[in-house]
């Protein structure tokens, strides 16, 4: 089992979810937030769940609060903003922390394995992107200006992969 695998998260609905459940499949993990003005890669997010999603993506999503205070909803706002605005049908997540002593486990390891500009391992803004492959391994980071549809062909080949 891959060390990613050994991470569980809380669904936006409440239950507790092991990241081994993705295990073999190649996962892009994104923090997220519902105002901000990288919002509208939602649909590029979810296009790629839609496209890629029958060959073994899975992209989770979790929303996140420290940047600028872009996602003050609960779960349950966050989960009808998702739905009813971008029609999110990828697996997302309870709000978390990705920097400072309250950071998750999950992205503690994400940033650690995948370091941003400098080496730094914090992370600058929502929407930044991890890419992982089907073993488990870190494998690229994406900045938030990066658009999904930019990751195409790095999804691509990582599908491809055995």
């Amino acid at each position: 089992m891959a060390e990613i695998d050994q991470f569980s998260a809380t669904a936006i609905t409440g239950e507790p979810v092991s990241l081994g459940a993705y295990a073999g499949q190649v996962r892009l993990i994104v923090n997220t937030a519902s105002k901000c003005g990288f919002t509208p890669q939602y649909t590029g997010l979810e296009a790629l769940h839609e496209e890629f999603g029958p060959r073994g993506l899975a992209v989770l999503g979790f929303p996140c609060n420290q940047f600028g205070g872009q996602e003050p909803g609960d779960a349950a706002e966050i989960a009808n903003f998702c739905a009813l605005t971008y029609d999110v049908a990828f697996p997302m997540f309870a709000k978390v922390e990705v920097n400072g002593p309250g950071t998750h486990p999950l992205f503690a390891y994400l940033k650690h394995a995948a370091k941003g500009l400098l080496g730094s391992e914090a992370i600058k803004w929502n929407f930044t992107k991890f890419l992982v492959d089907r073993s488990g391994a870190v494998v690229a980071r994406f900045a938030p200006t990066t658009k999904p549809e930019a990751l195409r062909a790095d999804i691509e080949r990582l599908l491809q992969a055995r």
